[in-house]
């Protein structure tokens, strides 16, 4: 006979473990932060500042070397027509002496008496008259002057002398104090050296350009 309250072996079932549940308190949560909308909004409007910003910067740095560039261009640009201007003005000028040579020589071919008005600045630009007056003149202008005025400068104390070496139109008026140099070629001179310029009355026209 079995004994009592033992079960059999056959009525036994698969053996379960069985655990308690744990009662030690729960350890502390990872608390997610959420960005919300205007945080979003927040960032977005910064970084459009910033970007507006720096984009602002680049845009004058670029526009400061355009317009150095620019300078620089305008610069030797001004220079260039500067000097253009400065070789037109001379080239004019060379121009207008040679045209004024030609006419007051055409001139003098015409009127011949013209020799008169430059004795009479020539005496008058003697400082002092002295003794031993003396004009000289080109042949041609010598004999025109005699026929014209012979007898006043005669009267004055004047002898007129020809010299070949005096071109037409000019003469050399000399006293015992001095002389004035009223040839065409002086007077010629000083016009051009007045205006800058160099170049002989009898000079070629190629001998006038190279001067």
């Amino acid at each position: 006979m079995a004994a009592p309250n033992v079960i059999p072996k056959e009525h036994l079932r698969a053996f379960e473990r069985w655990e308690l549940n744990s009662f030690d308190a729960p350890g502390p949560r990872t608390v997610v932060s959420l960005t919300t909308v205007a945080q979003v909004e927040k960032i977005h409007q910064q970084a459009q500042r910033d970007g507006y910003e720096a984009g602002l910067k680049e845009g004058r740095q670029r526009a400061a070397l355009d317009a150095q560039r620019l300078l620089a261009i305008a610069t030797a640009y001004s220079a260039g027509i500067d000097e253009l201007d400065q070789q037109i003005a001379q080239q004019v000028l060379d121009v207008a002496l040679d045209l004024a040579r030609q006419m007051l020589r055409g001139a003098l071919e015409v009127k011949p008496q013209l020799i008169l008005p430059v004795i009479q600045e020539a005496i008058r630009s003697l400082p002092v008259l002295g003794d031993q007056r003396r004009l000289n003149l080109h042949p041609e202008d010598a004999v025109l002057t005699r026929e014209l005025a012979g007898a006043s400068l005669s009267a004055a104390g004047w002898t007129i002398v020809d010299d070949t070496a005096v071109a037409r139109g000019g003469c050399v008026a000399a006293t015992s104090h001095g002389e004035v140099d009223a040839t065409m070629n002086a007077r010629w001179r000083r016009i051009v050296s007045a205006l800058g310029r160099d170049g002989n009355w009898l000079a070629s026209d190629e001998e006038q350009a190279s001067a």
